[in-house]
């Protein structure tokens, strides 16, 4: 695995998103509001919606363009809907968020340039 710094967990807004721009797709950022940390390709499975500027509750986001939930942590679509996107691993150690692009697919592999507020 290749971990990079992303950015401090208190970046990332509780229950919000941060973007994390790559030559090749962003991929959003997620706290949830008991810290815990996911990331996911910035990209609903549905219509390509902007999963970093929905709604998170729990281990899910809720895609603002169509209202599909994505459970965070495995990036599958829930309930009647079917699709899924790209989870990245991430970790948290001593309040630093880590991203492992490593396994990502193809048009994701590429390192991060940027980190920028969601929306």
């Amino acid at each position: 695995m290749s971990w990079l710094a992303i950015c401090p967990l208190e970046d990332i807004p509780s229950l919000g998103a941060r973007v994390v721009a790559g030559p090749n797709g962003d991929i959003a950022v997620f706290r949830t509001a008991d810290d815990r940390v996911f990331a996911l390709r910035d990209q609903c499975p549905h219509k390509g919606g902007p999963l970093s500027q929905g709604i998170v509750h729990g281990e899910r986001v809720t895609c603002p363009l169509h209202n599909w939930v994505i459970d965070l942590p495995s990036g599958e679509a829930t309930g009647a809907d079917s699709g899924c996107t790209h989870a990245f691993p991430i970790r948290v150690t001593d309040g630093q968020v880590w991203l492992d692009l490593s396994g990502a697919a193809d048009d994701t592999a590429a390192a991060p340039v940027a980190c920028r507020e969601a929306g």
